[in-house]
């Protein structure tokens, strides 16, 4: 595919066009394809916070300095590539392997499959560690001979990144590896001047610099998303081209599909004249939801997700619903005639990540919030409570907090008095009848299997009558976090942890080092993510799978008879 192009109808179509045309009487297509900092206020954007719209172009130097690395680490036959990073930090680089290298593996919280790399291309694997799951961790560490670790984050170590560089560390050195070879084996991303800058250079890693001011979720282009998918084998130099063809145009008051996406995302957000505005996205894709879909997810959520506005995307098994307040967004549909989605968005995928951030940037003026600005730090916070509980429990339990109620091995946590004769149903159905009319709900899930809230959506939407947006912890709040936290607040969380699984040893293995396990520092994220949300008086309960694998099922079922007990 090497066109793009945005269609849009029905409603959506006029509040887009009325939209399109403030847009343009503003001036902004041309301020904004000029990098004018001042669309936001004078002094609110520094214009480097507008560098992205180089990168196209720019990233194309880093391609050079990147194949010679390439070519080493396939001297070396080190064709397994480890990328650890939560958040913005991961996703780009999975959707540049799914576009451009489909039979190349990728694992993000499941194992991945050999595969050859592109046309042309070296033979590679990528696997993501998020920390959602020790079953990419378990197919990495079988292929240790191979791996070559990219660690990538635009701050300091995440907890992750500490625990799972500790593990590939004594697992090279159990290989007989020396340090130097050890060290030989990592590759940090980061910004220039970031204490992850400073750590990576005492340890002796090779070192990838970044923009500071580049912002993190306005990454895909730059070294965050382009170096672990090359070392991969994927044709980034075509991806780069693919943006570049659609720069000509981001300039344009005619003729910019940029321009009409972020007029449709922006004005659906804001309120129409019967009040209810159209902040949720659901969004399509032709082989189901995937890393793509994930990266929108995000870039929408930190980009808008500021003082009580944002626009919130789900995926369609949480979409399973007629809702007046969500808009449909299909992306690279097969065919115009048989896409039933208010607004179809064609382009390759470089296209695509340069559409959605300047989509993202319009949208954000049209709400009045700063797309580009760091942002809270509810993300950071509820890190450090996490790091903070483990200090604190040492080698004991994080929490003395007991269940308000025990059901089949599920545990209910909760902040509210616990009727009597309730049951699980009582407290599933009293949280989906928690929702606002405006709202939606939210299942985060820290398991160790492959348990996923995508299990539970639908039944949760057609029993609260709202969308469900759900994903893997700690990756999934960190990269929507600002948007259910500082955004609309209309939200309802469901949080599911529980016990590793039988034989799970990788989760129940002490950290080399800490005096913690995987299972129990994805623990401390949940209790962290559940204090956050509690704090901002959010309604939400925690449930914990003491055997995850009959609880997951049990839990589904409870949650299908909520659904059937509250269908019209």
């Amino acid at each position: 595919m090497s066109g793009f192009d945005v269609l849009t109808r029905g409603d959506v179509l006029d509040l887009a066009l009325k939209a399109r045309d403030y847009l343009v009487s503003c001036g902004v297509p041309g301020a904004l394809a000029a990098k004018d900092p001042r669309l936001w206020g004078r002094r609110a954007v520094d214009h480097s916070r507008l560098g992205w719209l180089d990168l196209p172009f720019a990233s194309r130097g880093l391609l050079n300095q990147v194949d010679g690395m390439v070519a080493e680490a396939r001297y070396s036959g080190l064709d397994h590539i480890v990328l650890i990073g939560v958040g913005a930090e991961s996703l780009a680089a999975q959707a540049i392997m799914e576009a451009h290298a489909p039979a190349v593996a990728v694992g993000s919280g499941a194992p991945g499959q050999a595969g050859q790399g592109p046309p042309g291309g070296a033979t590679g694997e990528l696997t993501v560690l998020d920390g959602s799951d020790t079953a990419a961790l378990a197919f990495a560490m079988e292929r240790l001979d191979r791996t070559l670790v990219v660690l990538a984050s635009k701050a300091g170590v995440s907890l992750e990144g500490d625990a799972y560089r500790r593990i590939f560390s004594a697992a090279f050195r159990e290989r007989g590896l020396s340090e130097r070879e050890i060290a030989g084996r990592f590759l940090v991303i980061t910004d220039h001047g970031s204490p992850l800058h400073d750590f990576a250079r005492q340890c002796g890693y090779r070192i990838g610099l970044t923009d500071p001011y580049l912002p993190g979720h306005y990454g895909a282009l730059s070294a965050y998303g382009l170096v672990p998918a090359v070392l991969a084998g994927a044709d980034a130099e075509r991806l780069l081209e693919e943006a570049a063809s659609l720069v000509p145009s981001l300039g344009k008051d005619e003729d910019n599909p940029g321009l009409l996406l972020g007029a449709v995302i922006g004005g659906c957000a804001q309120q129409g004249p019967g009040g209810l505005a159209r902040d949720k996205v659901l969004l399509r894709e032709p082989g189901g939801p995937g890393a793509l879909s994930n990266w929108i997810s995000q870039l929408l959520a930190v980009g808008t997700g500021k003082r009580g506005r944002g626009v919130l995307a789900f995926e369609p098994p949480g979409g399973r619903g007629d809702f007046p307040d969500v808009h449909g967004v299909s992306i690279n549909p097969k065919s115009a005639a048989q896409d039933d989605s208010d607004t179809s968005v064609w382009a390759p995928l470089g296209a695509q990540f340069l559409l959605w951030e300047y989509a993202t940037a319009v949208a954000g003026w049209l709400l009045g919030v700063n797309p580009f600005e760091a942002g809270s730090t509810v993300v950071q916070e509820s890190e450090d409570d996490a790091a903070t509980m483990l200090r604190t429990a040492g080698t004991g339990p994080l929490t003395a907090e007991e269940p308000v109620y025990v059901e089949d091995d599920i545990e209910v946590h909760a902040d509210f008095p616990w009727p009597p004769g309730a049951e699980l149903r009582t407290v599933l159905g009293g949280l989906v009848a928690s929702v606002p009319g405006d709202g939606y709900l939210s299942v985060m899930t820290y398991l160790s299997g492959d348990f996923s809230g995508r299990y539970l959506a639908p039944s949760m939407a057609r029993g609260s009558g709202r969308p469900v947006a759900y994903g893997p912890g700690p990756a999934y709040p960190h990269a929507t976090g600002p948007v259910h936290k500082d955004g609309p607040g209309n939200g309802a969380f469901l949080i599911i942890t529980g016990d590793p699984a039988p034989g799970d040893t990788l989760a129940s293995h002490p950290v080399p080092g800490r005096p913690y396990s995987l299972a129990k520092l994805q623990l401390a994220r949940a209790l962290a993510e559940l204090r956050a949300l509690r704090e901002r008086r959010l309604p939400v309960i925690r449930l914990h799978l003491r055997d995850p694998v009959e609880g997951a099922g049990r839990l589904t079922e409870s949650m299908r008879s909520v659904a059937g007990a509250r269908r019209p």
